[in-house]
């Protein structure tokens, strides 16, 4: 009998009967199916659609953070940048949205980096803050209707992101 390149067993060695176990760590020191520098959201935390949605819902909170600072900068900066589409009920001046959008902005950037960074805290916090994002997008529609329309859609799709994805308890820091 010839022995295969990919057998784990030794010929000379003096168990040849007994059954070896394989190896729990691969090459790179990760489990099996990790891949090397990821924490929790490698192939063996869960995997597939909802782990990349959990990605980009991270790349997402991070970069929605970043403009909505610029948003808020902007209406602090030059009051007529914005102009009011109609009346509305919900009327807040934009100095005030523009101190609440860069509060949110600062929150989402800190809450993307987590996410990315696989954090547990930031995933809870992140569906906190879509959906708090989701509601002052509405109370903004006056100001931007197209862009609070689609930062609406956003905000659904990191919720159910973060939502539907479970990393296991070794994958995400506490």
């Amino acid at each position: 009998m010839t022995q295969q390149p990919h057998s784990t067993q030794q010929p000379h060695s003096p168990s040849a009967g007994a059954e070896e176990k394989p190896p729990t760590w691969n090459d790179s020191g990760g489990r099996p199916g990790q891949t090397p520098g990821t924490r929790g959201y490698g192939p063996s935390s869960g995997g597939g659609l909802a782990a990349g949605g959990a990605v980009f819902a991270g790349v997402l909170m991070l970069m929605n953070g970043v403009i909505a600072i610029l948003q808020g900068i902007s209406a602090l900066a030059k009051d007529d940048v914005y102009t009011r589409v109609g009346d509305y009920i919900y009327s807040i001046n934009l100095t005030g949205w523009g101190v609440i959008l860069i509060c949110l902005g600062a929150v989402g950037v800190l809450t993307g980096w987590g996410i990315l960074s696989g954090m547990s805290w930031a995933r809870v916090c992140g569906i906190v803050l879509a959906s708090l994002s989701a509601i002052l997008q509405f109370m903004f529609l006056p100001y931007a209707p197209v862009w609070s329309v689609i930062m609406i859609a956003v905000d659904v799709f990191v919720i159910w992101a973060l939502a539907v994805y479970s990393p296991g308890r070794d994958g995400a820091r506490q």
